[in-house]
């Protein structure tokens, strides 16, 4: 999986970009499916935030973790991605199961029709 690190008002060096790696490496194997991640960390009136966004089994998933000291902000956006990414799972596992047909009766007209009435 490609993970994308990119600061905003911010630098990112490469201990951070390792760490940040390294955080998503765990996502990254409990979802093989992933191919790719965005992660932005961006520094605003002295709060961290990390966005991160993904596109899984069709749909994008974005999620936001913000704190005061970046690696904080960066494992909240994991927790946050992680349970968004397993919901989506859940979704799609149960799109799976068969749903039950309705069973309508019969219309009165159909079976007069059907009939042999000569």
């Amino acid at each position: 999986m490609k993970i994308n690190v990119s600061g905003h008002h911010c630098d990112i060096s490469e201990s951070v970009k390792d760490d940040i790696t390294q955080k998503f490496s765990k996502i990254a194997s409990h979802f093989p499916t992933l191919i790719a991640l965005d992660v932005i960390v961006t520094k605003e009136h002295g709060e961290y935030s990390a966005e991160v966004s993904t596109k899984y089994e069709g749909s994008s998933i974005a999620v936001k973790g913000k704190g005061a000291v970046m690696y904080p902000a960066v494992s909240q956006a994991a927790k946050k991605l992680d349970a968004a990414l397993k919901h989506r799972k859940g979704q799609l596992k149960g799109d799976l199961h068969q749903k039950p047909s309705v069973t309508t009766p019969e219309i009165a007209h159909e079976i007069i029709q059907g009939m042999d009435l000569t």
